[in-house]
């Protein structure tokens, strides 16, 4: 439960302040050519460009579709960066990336449980909350809430906590689950969109799905004498820590799965407690919340 916030003298203390993440909003912008790309484009050319328009920034990169990724240290930087509109003779444009700016988090507070989304969505808006998603689990063929609350912020990292009415509520990273297809069992997509045969998430046999199956079990993904939806498929772990450094250094998919892929395994090393240790410093991260096991969770 959340604690009530309450100074020494019975006044409410508010969380962090919501201009001091706006100032944080937007710190990753794309820079992308009007036509063609930039993959050829002298990287001295692009880094005094930027130099001339914004000074030093955080970072820069060129992804693989040849447009400028800048991680930026200030807003004011923020305002200069769109000002750009060419590099040497390339005509270029700038904007907000997607998904860095983002995040999301967690908040478990069962006094909330009989209250809306929009009624939470409502007491959250002005602490940068763009979204309420509760968390519901399917248990004897029946949909329960869970006081389980995903929040979606327009900033990049989630704050310490949120305020909602007089309950100061601590928030914590939220982790999902790796996305499996539920029609062909490989990850990375979702039935929805699947172009892939029907496969047995328990045999792997194509043809019929796994409610009535009985064959012995083997996992479509990595042959092993498992169902494709067990947690303990090696797969399975090597996706759940892609997303766990993804979200806990707030770095790109590619990314993400570039550090994970580029490791090699340590024997005698779980993958929990892997994933609660920075790959480059060391250090213990953030605690995270996992999302529920993904049979139970209801989209």
């Amino acid at each position: 439960m959340g604690s009530r916030n309450l100074g020494p003298g019975g006044d409410v203390r508010l969380p962090t302040s919501p201009l001091e993440h706006n100032l944080n909003s937007a710190k990753f912008y794309i820079i992308k050519k009007t036509e063609g790309n930039l993959k050829t484009v002298s990287p001295i050319l692009i880094h005094k460009t930027i130099l001339g328009i914004v000074g030093e920034v955080q970072s820069i990169k060129k992804t693989k579709l040849g447009e400028i990724l800048i991680e930026l240290k200030s807003l004011t930087q923020a305002n200069s960066l769109q000002t750009l509109k060419s590099i040497g003779e390339h005509v270029v444009t700038v904007f907000p990336h997607k998904s860095l700016n983002q995040s999301r988090g967690v908040i478990s507070e069962s006094e909330f449980q009989s209250d809306t989304e929009e009624e939470i969505l409502e007491c959250l808006k002005n602490q940068n909350v763009t979204s309420v998603k509760r968390i519901c689990i399917k248990r004897d063929n029946k949909i329960i809430p869970t006081k389980h609350l995903i929040l979606t912020f327009n900033v990049p990292v989630v704050p310490k906590s949120v305020l909602i009415a007089y309950i100061n509520c601590p928030v914590k990273p939220y982790i999902p689950n790796p996305l499996r297809c539920f029609k062909c069992q490989k990850f990375g997509h979702s039935m929805t969109v699947c172009r892939g045969k029907e496969t047995c998430g328990r045999c792997s046999e194509m043809g019929h799905n796994s409610k009535s199956c009985t064959s012995t079990p083997k996992c479509s993904n990595c042959k092993a004498e498992h169902p494709s939806y067990s947690r303990k498929c090696p797969r399975w772990v090597e996706e759940k820590e892609i997303r766990t450094i993804k979200v806990t250094q707030n770095i790109s998919f590619a990314e993400a799965r570039k550090i994970v892929t580029s490791r090699t395994p340590t024997v005698g090393v779980s993958y929990s407690s892997m994933a609660s240790i920075c790959p480059h410093c060391k250090n213990l991260t953030t605690a995270q919340v996992e999302a529920p096991p993904d049979n139970n969770l209801i989209p």
